[in-house]
């Protein structure tokens, strides 16, 4: 499987997203590494269904679907504990397993 995290340069949140989806693959035994994907242009943004940063991606397809439309902004989670710029390690984890699990 192929990892991939979608930022924009502006993000705060995109160093600590790439440290997040380290540790959630290694908590899952997944020892594929991540690759980093900058965004700079609206087109790009709507080419690769880019809902905002930091954007967790599985084999090309967004780990925490989204409505919004592609846009070059940062990108909010629903979290336990309220609304946050990441989602938690947790829910990392449960949608790289439910992404696995969909392959088989």
């Amino acid at each position: 499987m192929d990892y991939e995290l979608r930022i924009i340069a502006e993000c705060p949140n995109s160093a600590p997203a790439l440290d997040l989806f380290r540790q959630a693959l290694a908590a899952e035994n997944f020892d594929e590494g991540v690759r980093v994907v900058q965004l700079d242009s609206d087109e790009q943004a709507e080419a690769l269904h880019f809902r905002g940063s930091p954007s967790f991606i599985a084999d090309g397809h967004d780990l925490f679907p989204s409505t919004a439309s592609p846009a070059l902004t940062c990108r909010v989670y629903l979290r336990a504990d309220g609304y946050a710029g990441l989602p938690s390690q947790e829910d990392v984890q449960a949608a790289l397993r439910s992404a696995t699990s969909n392959l088989l």
